[in-house]
């Protein structure tokens, strides 16, 4: 595939980095296939938009800050992604100037199909996470924590 743009520089998108979005990813919409670029010997990676080369969010894997983190999937999006047992979860981080106070978005996780190369953020209902968790939940204890529109 092509070369794309990410705060890193130029890179080759192989065809196994890209997931396409049925449905974009809310508030980019217009954006339906994106590149991981995972980030090496980190839980960290870039969601690369393959339209925009301006458009990248930085996610990552949400279990190794919060172990005990869990959710079911609603049917509709297990049958929409036709999930099996090769799946990838992550979430959207929210960065800030000092870096202890970024947080990561455990309402909304992204769950990637690896085997057909589709992908779906989730909004997750009657639960008790939240947009704004702390990355690092010793390291910032002023990180906002308020629900998406509240």
């Amino acid at each position: 595939m092509g070369l794309e743009e990410v705060q890193t520089g130029v890179f080759e998108v192989k065809q196994d980095q890209i997931f396409r979005f049925t449905k974009g990813i809310p508030g980019l919409e217009k954006h339906t296939e994106f590149a991981v670029i995972d980030i090496p010997d980190s839980p960290f990676a870039y969601l690369q938009s393959l339209r925009e080369s301006s458009v990248s969010l930085i996610i990552a894997d949400p279990f190794v800050f919060y172990p005990g983190y869990e959710f079911d999937l609603p049917d509709n999006v297990v049958e929409d992604l036709e999930l099996g047992s090769s799946i990838r979860i992550c979430c959207v981080l929210n960065l800030h100037n000092n870096i202890t106070d970024a947080t990561i978005n455990l309402l909304a996780p992204i769950v990637f199909n690896l085997e057909k190369h589709t992908a779906r953020q989730v909004i997750l209902h009657a639960t008790e996470y939240q947009t704004r968790h702390p990355l690092w939940p010793n390291a910032s204890k002023t990180a906002a924590t308020t629900k998406e529109g509240e």
